[in-house]
Order: C-alpha cells, then structure tokens, then sequence
C-alpha cells in the first residue's frame, strides 16, 4: 500500500468537491461529497499508475517527497 498527499477543494461555483493528487501530475477526480470525491481520487491515482511504464512507476515511488513551509500573511 503507497501514501498520497490530496488536495481537497469545494467546489463554490458548481458544487460538490475537487480533489488532485499534486505527487502526479494531472490526476484529478471529483465527487458530490468530500467522502465521494475522496473515493473518486484512489481510482484515479491507480488509473494514472496503470498508465505509466513500470520504470516511470519506480521513478515516482522513489522521488516522493513533501515538505512544510512556514510563510508569514
């Protein structure tokens, strides 16, 4: 089993939720409710890996990372 950071998002405009997976580019998915979109996001993240090449597979595997910023507003 692999760990993803999302971004979960309202969506004000139309309603509902997007969601992305900002670790692979392009893979976006949405939902009626944050717990659907939710959901939606897996299947899209494992549609996006099984789209890839299994070296492309390993070079995200491998390359993950993720850091926290302090910024002052």
């Amino acid at each position: 089993m692999m760990h993803f950071k999302v971004v979960l998002e309202e969506d004000e405009e139309v309603g509902g939720y997007i969601v992305s997976c900002p670790g692979l580019s392009g893979c976006f998915s949405q939902g009626e409710t944050a717990d659907e979109a939710l959901e939606n996001i897996k299947e899209a993240i494992q549609a996006c890996f099984e789209s890839l090449a299994e070296d492309e597979i390993k070079s995200y595997i491998t390359n993950l990372s993720s850091r926290v910023v302090d910024v002052v507003a």
